[in-house]
């Protein structure tokens, strides 16, 4: 596909400078806040920050192109802690604010990092686009594939860097990794399985309780339609409530789903379907915690994700992770900067490997120096206007991906899908899931 070779690693080595280069090779922990020049800053709004956002809003406030001049948080607790890591890192306050469209009328702001639930995702930061700012907006980039669809309406109209938090876009072995399949290295790949594992304890039955008094709820739920608040939903269980999360194919299959659609090169499935459920415990838990969704494309070829939220027993010895199988052999990558290459009798042909080790299913994410790659990328690209290596069209056609597996899920049955733009076919019931309703006065337009 075009906007993959768009995105090669010697590309994206032009594009981020020789300090990322020295960063591939070793860079030290210490150091690698100076990828880039500190000529122009690009100023920066974190917008919720109790969990990823808080590191990430200090991994944008280590880079010498940036300043972090917002905090934006629901959670006054989540937003005072954000503002003293992000003064001790820069060495400069940061701005707290509880709605973030405060921010958004700033005129000296250029951009967003968005890591609020996954509802608020693609209302956010179509919002930011609206109001001339640029977008690092995590995974998934939405609720659902109408949003999706909205989002990059967005960005084209606005002409905003959408860029979406599939890092591993950025990571110059897995680029490396990619080229090679794309190369042929395992001949014709045709089949990929992807995967991810956790250890995730049960949620139990919500009690109605009061609101904690440093919570704005009702902000909180902004454009869901409106639920109670209960005691097991706030900061990480929303996850598991279609209300507001997307479950665990979402939450993390997105990354491995974003790496086989780049290194089969494939777009929109013809077919989807979906096993699985709630297995493991019997609580509110909504999503899946044991799903294995599959997608067959044109061209003879097909990719599969496994997720166990609740039994963590590893494949090939990581909680995550992809393997590709080609004519002529595999390449398998575990969820870190690095691949391995075999043959078709199984002997390693070549290896490759990071020297710095990841905790692949760390919640907070991969850690400063691997998100360094994807926050330079963006920063980089908001300077020069150049579409970013997870462009939201990029991300989109990936959590589209996932979006159909859950709808495959929710309705039971094979997905039938449009080739031009993954539209379900001949299906009305599971097309309204296309979708969801927003509480009254929410409702998003471009």
């Amino acid at each position: 596909m075009q906007e993959e070779k768009d995105n090669s690693r010697r590309d994206f080595i032009k594009k981020a400078g020789l300090g990322t280069v020295s960063l591939a090779l070793g860079m030290s922990a210490k150091s690698y806040a100076n990828i880039l020049g500190a000529n122009e800053r690009v100023r920066i709004a974190a917008i919720g920050v109790n969990g990823r956002g808080n590191g990430m809003a200090k991994n944008f406030a280590k880079q010498a192109n940036c300043e972090v001049t917002y905090i934006c948080d629901v959670d006054s607790n989540a937003m005072a802690k954000t503002i003293a890591g992000v003064t001790e890192v820069s060495k400069k306050k940061p701005k707290g604010v509880k709605d973030f469209r405060t921010a958004l009328d700033d005129k000296s702001l250029d951009g967003v990092y968005m890591a609020t639930p996954d509802h608020w995702h693609a209302p956010g930061a179509i919002m930011a686009c609206q109001a001339g700012k640029h977008v690092y907006v995590e995974k998934p980039c939405s609720h659902n594939p109408y949003e999706g669809e909205l989002l990059i309406e967005a960005a084209r109209k606005y002409n905003r860097v959408v860029q979406m938090g599939n890092q591993r876009r950025s990571w110059p072995k897995i680029q490396e990794c990619v080229k090679e399949l794309q190369s042929g290295v395992i001949g014709r790949a045709y089949f990929a399985k992807g995967w991810y594992t956790n250890n995730r304890k049960p949620i139990g039955v919500g009690k109605p309780a009061a609101v904690p008094a440093s919570l704005d709820y009702e902000l909180w739920q902004g454009p869901a339609p409106r639920r109670p608040y209960q005691d097991n939903i706030i900061h990480y269980n929303w996850h598991w409530f279609w209300n507001w999360g997307t479950g665990e194919a979402l939450n993390n299959g997105t990354h491995e789903i974003d790496v086989m659609r780049w290194g089969l090169g494939v777009d929109y499935p013809t077919r989807v379907t979906s096993a699985g459920g709630r297995y493991a415990y019997q609580d509110d838990w909504e999503t899946p915690d044991t799903q294995i969704i599959t997608m067959d494309f044109p061209g003879r070829i097909s990719i599969e994700w496994e997720g166990r939220s609740c039994n963590n027993f590893p494949i090939q010895g990581s909680g995550r992770g992809a393997i590709f199988y080609g004519d002529k052999g595999t390449i398998v990558t575990t969820g870190d900067n690095g691949y391995t290459v075999y043959d078709l009798a199984n002997k390693v042909v070549k290896e490759v490997q990071d020297e710095v080790k990841t905790n692949t299913i760390d919640p907070a994410g991969p850690g400063d120096r691997l998100d360094a790659f994807h926050i330079s990328n963006f920063l980089e690209c908001v300077k020069s206007g150049k579409r970013p290596n997870g462009d939201i069209e990029i991300g989109h056609k990936s959590v589209l991906l996932c979006q159909l597996g859950n709808i495959a899920q929710r309705t039971g049955r094979v997905l039938n899908c449009d080739q031009k733009n993954g539209h379900i076919l001949n299906d009305k019931e599971a097309m309204e899931l296309w979708r969801r309703e927003y509480e009254k006065g929410w409702d998003i337009t471009v």
